[in-house]
């Protein structure tokens, strides 16, 4: 007789649901996140200077959104692990700014104006969510921020390796790190949903972003 092997009907942790809302909504499955990575084309050199130019601009100012995180965040084990993502994102950061310089002017590209008004609806969001009051909801930012940085890197190494950039290794929070401070929150329904709300609108900003990056590579095609 077979044996009827019992079924685990555990609840994901939160932890897991976060995994599954990158995996799903991250900025890994987007396709010019996909293009930039294999860029190799005549237009190449300019899709990867268009996206160094806007990333730094949203996330290459200082204080940006982990740090503003940090100094609203009360002491306890979330301020410690914020503490140690912000200077590991400080890096990140840095290396950003040098490689923006590093691959020239921004390229030319019909609606520029327009531009500029996207990008400053995205780092104020930003802003919102890091300085937000609901108990939680920078910490998802946050934490989405530093899962999704694996996609972004893969577009910077791209740019970086055109350019002769030397690219060091990063130093962000592994997926442990991040789980233990997820976790930290665990039993407190608002502050789940927070974090919940706090990573998809993070998400959705990054998202955002390669969308209008895609946008700016099509009309430089056509023009």
């Amino acid at each position: 007789m077979a044996t009827i092997q019992p079924v685990d009907r555990r609840a994901p942790s939160l932890a897991d649901a976060q995994d599954a809302r990158v995996a799903a909504h991250g900025s890994a499955s987007h396709r010019h996140v996909a293009a930039l990575r294999e860029a190799t084309g005549p237009e190449a050199s300019r899709d990867l200077a268009d996206a160094v130019h806007l990333l730094c601009a949203v996330y290459g100012r200082h204080p940006g959104l982990v740090q503003l995180a940090l100094d609203h965040c009360p002491a306890g084990i979330v301020r410690e692990w914020l503490r140690e993502a912000s200077e590991a994102f400080e890096r990140e950061r840095l290396f950003l700014v040098r490689l923006t310089a590093a691959v020239g002017p921004l390229p030319s590209t019909p609606g520029s104006s327009e531009t500029e008004s996207l990008l400053s609806a995205q780092r104020n969001a930003i802003e919102t969510l890091a300085m937000s009051e609901r108990r939680g909801c920078a910490l998802g930012a946050t934490i989405a921020l530093v899962a999704d940085w694996a996609a972004v890197r893969a577009v910077l190494g791209r740019a970086a390796a055109r350019m002769g950039v030397e690219v060091s290794a990063s130093t962000l929070p592994d997926g442990a790190a991040v789980a233990r401070v997820i976790e930290s929150v665990s039993g407190d329904p608002a502050a789940e949903r927070a974090i919940g709300f706090g990573s998809e609108q993070l998400l959705l900003q990054n998202r955002g972003l390669f969308d209008l990056l895609d946008a700016r590579a099509s009309a430089r095609a056509d023009h």
